[in-house]
């Protein structure tokens, strides 16, 4: 049975079940003693080190009810998303696995190609050292999942929010979940926060309610039904990923208490900050008021780092300080964030620890809380933290971090992987030292948590001694690795760019003996400086050579070709492609007075034919007001793209703007 319809329409299901028995180490309580704990699993997205009150690092924003958790149990100073983007990380979750195992590496779930293994890269731009592979899609349902295992051993289960691990039949459904609200498989929420939002089965209640009020609401009716028998919630929150929008008065109330000289100064994530803080005091309230919090263990974390990247009222959404970077970097600011664990009875009230742990380790953990064997054949890349959560120290050598891409963001690296052990942190470069080696970045965290001063240098026998470790890493999850790039050209290669990418970088002209030419000046490519894919212009197509990792490309429409009546009908963009890019396509369009520019609920996806040949494709996009602008990404991976006869069409073939080559 299909159960996704919010507004508790799934009350209706029947619930009793069948409870297997099996001591639980956990609860001491005359109440708890014969019945299994609840579990409340929450996840924020994009939830950086610093965006909470619980380690000093904020003076702006506020967060009671994540200190009320923290108080109950203990916070860890430093727990670890496995990965610095979000779907890698929620896959690490739900298996207690790396994600250079699960094969998700990057937040790529949503797309309509569907696979469930990375695949070797083909091709890389002259100015990449290395080809990067291509993340599965979706996560695969052979894997024996936290749900799945809950579920077999009696438990209710329920997912809360966000998931980004694959559409059906990859959807919570298929991964032990009983109940699935709002059934949503994209990276963030469904067009907005506040109501109206756009979930397929989930109408507002009311006209401005806010999708994190409600999620908690859905939860708790869960709680509700429950409370009698053991449950496994997972409220995996759409906060706070962007877009960034909230509810006004709380934008109002923060813009008094703005100053300009903090990092933290964006009125509208703030207010995002106090909607996810309240979510997390309506199931702190709704475990005291059925009186099963003493029963329930409650886990908290961030599946990355805080988005120190996009614009928001004039700034950046947020500051990760004193970490270096942010979401999507292998610096500490894009994989350190809070983490609290509930345990009555086993964990000290109000208790913190400065224990390393991550994201994978928390499968293995509740394994051992509830006394549940693994599986015959089951193994994870995560430990159990249960001597920390006892407030000892955990017998683990150290952590991955296994990131084989490279985001054009300010603070981007090439593809990478790294080692935590102790205080020492290295991180491999792949293929981007000389003469195609490895380069290498060393940090003493202890002295240096900012990351400001790279050591690899100063301790080689450190470096190789680490290094080695990852090599064993690689070769143990069977991680599916980046490939030096023999088409690398060192005359097109800046090292002084790292870490220094602009939103966007102009195409460059290409410097082979070809006919090419370089595209109109207003034609832009790519995220990265030299672009993530190179235009040009051959026998009147545009070809794009293609690096991978979000190419694409856009243009703003001449004022001329703007039909201001045009808003509301639906438009027509239609070319011809040829691709050997095996991935689907997506256009995105800019409407007039709307920000930001380009945005994926003003995009459709269209799947492309890898076979080299050109094929007609006619994409019809429904925007609300005059479109400005259009933005074409042809392909996820690399290969060799060529366009032609581009040009945007009224539904009923009237050509308002045509492009020439």
């Amino acid at each position: 049975m299909i159960m996704r319809l919010g507004t508790h329409l799934w009350r209706t299901l029947a619930q009793s079940v069948l409870l297997g028995t099996f001591c639980c180490a956990c609860f001491v309580s005359a109440q708890a003693a014969d019945a299994p704990p609840n579990v409340v699993f929450i996840l924020a997205d994009d939830l950086g080190f610093s965006d909470t009150t619980l380690f000093g690092t904020t003076k702006f924003y506020r967060t009671p009810n994540m200190e009320r958790l923290a108080a109950r149990g203990m916070t860890f100073s430093h727990a670890y998303a496995s990965s610095p983007l979000c779907s890698p990380t929620r896959s690490s979750i739900l298996t207690g696995l790396s994600p250079a195992r699960t094969d998700i590496t990057a937040p790529v779930c949503h797309l309509p190609v569907a696979r469930t293994t990375a695949t070797p890269g083909t091709s890389a731009g002259p100015n990449k050292k290395a080809i990067l592979p291509n993340s599965a899609t979706r996560l695969k349902t052979e894997h024996y999942t936290l749900a799945e295992m809950f579920r077999d051993n009696g438990y209710a289960t329920a997912h809360f929010g966000k998931w980004h691990l694959g559409p059906e039949p990859y959807s919570p459904l298929e991964h032990g979940f009983d109940i699935d609200i709002p059934h949503w498989p994209g990276p963030g929420p469904a067009g907005s926060y506040v109501a109206p939002w756009k979930y397929p089965d989930l109408d507002p209640q009311t006209p401005d309610e806010h999708i994190e009020d409600r999620m908690a609401e859905e939860a708790v009716a869960f709680m509700e039904d429950h409370k009698d028998k053991p449950f496994f919630l997972n409220y995996w929150m759409f906060s706070v990923h962007a877009p960034f929008d909230a509810k006004q008065e709380l934008i109002d109330e923060y813009k008094k208490r703005v100053d300009p000289n903090d990092p933290q100064r964006s009125p509208t994530y703030a207010a995002m900050i106090e909607s996810m803080d309240d979510a997390v005091g309506t199931l702190i309230d709704a475990l005291d008021r059925l009186e099963i919090a003493d029963n329930t263990i409650i886990i908290f974390a961030s599946d990355n780092g805080g988005n120190m990247y996009n614009a928001v009222d004039g700034s950046t959404a947020t500051s990760n300080a004193p970490l270096r970077g942010g979401k999507a970097t292998m610096y500490e600011g894009g994989v350190r964030g809070p983490g609290v664990v509930v345990c009555p009875g086993v964990v000290e009230s109000g208790s913190r620890s400065e224990e390393v742990i991550q994201s994978s380790d928390f499968y293995p953990t509740l394994l051992e809380l509830l006394s549940i064997q693994k599986q015959p054949q089951q193994s994870f890349d995560g430990i159990s933290i249960v001597p920390a959560l006892k407030g000892g120290k955990l017998d683990r050598e150290a952590i991955f971090t296994y990131f084989p891409h490279s985001p054009g963001i300010p603070d981007w690296l090439p593809p990478a992987v790294s080692v935590h052990r102790g205080d020492w942190k290295l991180i491999r470069l792949f293929y981007n030292g000389d003469n195609g080696k490895h380069r290498y970045k060393l940090f003493d965290l202890k002295r240096d948590v900012a990351e400001t001063t790279n050591l690899a240098a100063q301790y080689p026998d450190i470096v190789m001694e680490l290094d080695a470790m990852i090599d064993e890493f690689l070769d143990d999850t069977g991680a599916v690795l980046p490939r030096p790039n023999p088409a690398f050209d060192p005359s097109k290669y800046d090292p002084s760019l790292e870490g220094k990418a602009t939103l966007k970088g102009t195409a460059k002209k290409p410097t082979t003996k070809s006919k090419a030419k370089s595209p109109p000046a207003d034609l832009v490519a790519g995220w990265q400086p030299m672009g993530t894919c190179r235009l040009s212009l051959e026998g009147g197509e545009l070809v794009v050579h293609s690096t991978g990792g979000d190419p694409h490309f856009y243009t703003s429409l001449p004022k001329s070709a703007v039909v201001k009546d045009s808003s509301g009908q639906p438009l027509v963009l239609r070319f011809t492609m040829a691709s050997d890019a095996d991935d689907a396509g997506q256009i995105f369009w800019h409407e007039e007075g709307v920000a930001p520019s380009y945005f994926r609920d003003r995009s459709v996806h269209f799947n492309v034919a890898p076979d080299g040949q050109p094929h007609e494709y006619a994409i019809t996009l429904t925007p609300k007001h005059p479109v400005v602008g259009i933005r074409i990404d042809p392909a996820g991976t690399a290969g060799v793209i060529r366009l032609s006869d581009i040009r945007l069409t009224t539904r009923d073939g009237q050509v308002l703007h045509s492009w020439e080559f």
